[in-house]
């Protein structure tokens, strides 16, 4: 081992007890690994930043813009009911049809492009059902890298490994080759991902916190208009519960108070007294048949007297607040209102709150002029919950719904046909939504998860390392050596183990690179079949739930409030499935000898 090796082993030790421990954010403690690389002289500074501007992450940062295209657009939305319309509510059921949904599109298309494609869904679906969204995005991400060993085109490492067996002199990859030993893998690690839910954290961004602050419920009455397609159908034929998140409290028809039960029957005219959340109120303005009358009203109406109204912000990513106490940023000065108590991670706070460091997710309670309530929610540094025209820009842009989804789907199309790079393809979907107006730049970059790009952009400079030093061949002939000349079983074990080990820090395809030469040259040295080695290869370097570092995962890392050591404790024994499933069948379909 020569200094260089050890010093790099040491950092990367000393980075996965920061990781574990996390004293400060996972992002921050990734930057510094990248920076004691350079200082120490593990990477060289022309090659320091070379991950910024990598395809692993120049992809997701396309795709994290078009899923906030899908959202801007109302697709999200309209998804949502479609799932709930057809799917019983109960979080059992919906975790099984998001799983099974993102492991089946993720056996054909990239595992990155299927989990971008469910993210912003699973937000909707998860806000209609009032299920907690860090409960289903982390199963969906691991449900599409599941299926990453079932056809050939499910992820490009097994492409990279396709190409570099003819390289051999071997067969290239079936397009089914790996299916008997993907299918089973996919199987066992989706029952086991239902069952290990309860090691999933129950936590979420802003919706969750909104509940947890008590955000108050809106009043308000909405009109059946003529021609409505509700009209002469029941209520609970007309699911305006799922369809459009609202309780129906009664019906005044005639200048009589209907009790509001299944069976009654609407007509045109009828007014619905209905409760619901700000965001499902101006919903109803885009939906056929029905419109809002009069405006929306608090329930405990003593809060809004005169121009002095209440009103609730949830902090959000990229605020000039975060890090920073109400004092030190001189809050009252500069926004001109009055913050009356803060939740701070959940627990509700009265005193002293000036002197709590803001952080992403906190949730204030304001109170000040509705003018002023009205241009701070336009600076988006919060999330305003207050009368209903602060939300009416929101809105979403449905005209673009068509558009938007035919780019999506036009960018899988260009991926899975190898038209295009994904990396490529992304940035093209990019570059059509901002022409054609589904969302617009600034948005754009407003619902960007810049931390993700951060913690993956400064660990692949690691990923670099390890191949500048020769870590990575060390720690493979280190393998070959213990292993010795006994039982084959334990050489593919090895491999497994580093292959996994290496896919953490490094991207999949990059593992599979280091690793796939040195198995197949021992291999040919012991006279096994390289072929069986090169499957395990594959299977090994797709096999990535110990961190949130695989594309797949870091998209749902900052959204679903992870910490990094969260994915561990919930892929450890996954892995260890994988390796037992691996290990049995690997040899069994392609012989050792």
């Amino acid at each position: 081992m020569t200094q260089q090796i050890a010093i790099l082993l040491s950092i990367v030790v000393i980075s996965v007890v920061l990781f574990w421990w996390e004293p400060i954010s996972a992002e921050v403690i990734a930057l510094g690994v990248l920076l004691s690389l350079v200082f120490t002289g593990q990477l060289p500074m022309k090659k320091a930043f070379e991950g910024f501007g990598s395809d692993t992450v120049i992809m997701i940062l396309g795709l994290l813009i078009l899923t906030a295209a899908l959202q801007r657009t109302g697709v999200v939305d309209m998804a949502g009911r479609a799932v709930l319309g057809i799917t019983k509510p109960t979080p059992n059921r919906l975790l099984w049809t998001v799983m099974i949904a993102s492991a089946v599109l993720g056996a054909f298309i990239s595992n990155t492009a299927s989990t971008a494609f469910f993210l912003p869904i699973v937000f909707g679906i998860a806000r209609k059902a009032e299920i907690s969204t860090s409960k289903l995005l982390m199963p969906m991400a691991f449900a599409s890298i599941l299926t990453s060993s079932v056809t050939l085109v499910s992820t490009s490492t097994n492409m990279i490994v396709s190409g570099m067996m003819a390289d051999h002199g071997m067969a290239p990859m079936g397009m089914f080759e790996l299916a008997p030993v993907g299918v089973p893998i996919a199987v066992v690690g989706l029952i086991y991902i239902y069952f290990a839910r309860r090691w999933v954290p129950d936590r979420d961004g802003k919706e969750e916190l909104t509940e947890q602050f008590g955000v108050r419920p809106y009043l308000s009455e909405i009109v059946i208009m003529k021609d409505s397609p509700l009209a002469e159908k029941t209520l609970a034929e007309a699911r305006i519960g799922e369809g459009l998140g609202l309780t129906v409290l009664g019906v005044d028809r005639d200048e009589e108070r209907l009790k509001a039960h299944p069976a009654l029957k609407l007509r045109e005219g009828d007014i619905l007294l209905v409760e619901g959340s700000q965001d499902d109120i101006v919903k109803v303005k885009d939906t056929e048949g029905v419109e809002i009358k009069g405006d929306v009203q608090l329930l405990d109406r003593d809060l809004e007297r005169g121009e002095m109204s209440l009103a609730e912000a949830i902090i959000l990513p990229g605020s000039p607040l975060i890090g920073k106490t109400l004092e030190k940023s001189r809050f009252r000065r500069r926004y001109d209102l009055l913050v009356l108590g803060l939740n701070h991670h959940g627990v509700y706070l009265v005193r002293k709150i000036s002197q709590v460091p803001l952080q992403l997710g906190d949730v204030l309670l304001l109170q000040g002029r509705k003018d002023v309530l009205a241009e701070l929610h336009e600076e988006n540094a919060f999330h305003i919950l207050g009368p209903i025209e602060l939300m009416e820009e929101a809105r979403p842009k449905r005209a673009h719904a068509p558009l938007a989804i035919l780019i999506f789907v036009g960018v899988l199309v260009l991926t899975t046909m190898n038209l295009l790079t994904l990396p490529v393809a992304a940035m093209f979907g990019v570059l059509l939504v901002f022409v054609t107006g589904c969302i617009t730049p600034e948005e754009a970059y407003q619902e960007v998860e810049w931390k993700a790009i951060i913690l993956i952009g400064s660990m692949l400079g690691l990923g670099a390392a390890m191949q500048e030093t020769g870590a990575a061949e060390y720690l493979a002939g280190l393998i070959v050596s213990m292993a010795g000349n006994g039982n084959p079983l334990w050489l593919l074990t090895g491999f497994f183990v580093l292959a996994v080990a290496l896919t953490q820090p490094m991207s999949n395809q990059a593992a599979a690179i280091v690793m796939l030469p040195v198995a197949i040259s021992t291999a040919l040295k012991s006279g096994l079949n390289p072929r069986t080695f090169a499957m395990m290869i594959a299977v090994a370097a797709s096999t990535s739930y110990l961190t949130p570092l695989e594309p797949a995962c870091v998209l749902v890392y900052g959204p679903g409030r992870y910490k990094f050591m969260e994915f561990f404790k919930v892929g450890w024994l996954l892995t260890v499935l994988i390796y037992v499933v691996a290990i049995i069948l690997v040899p069994m379909v392609w012989r050792l000898r």
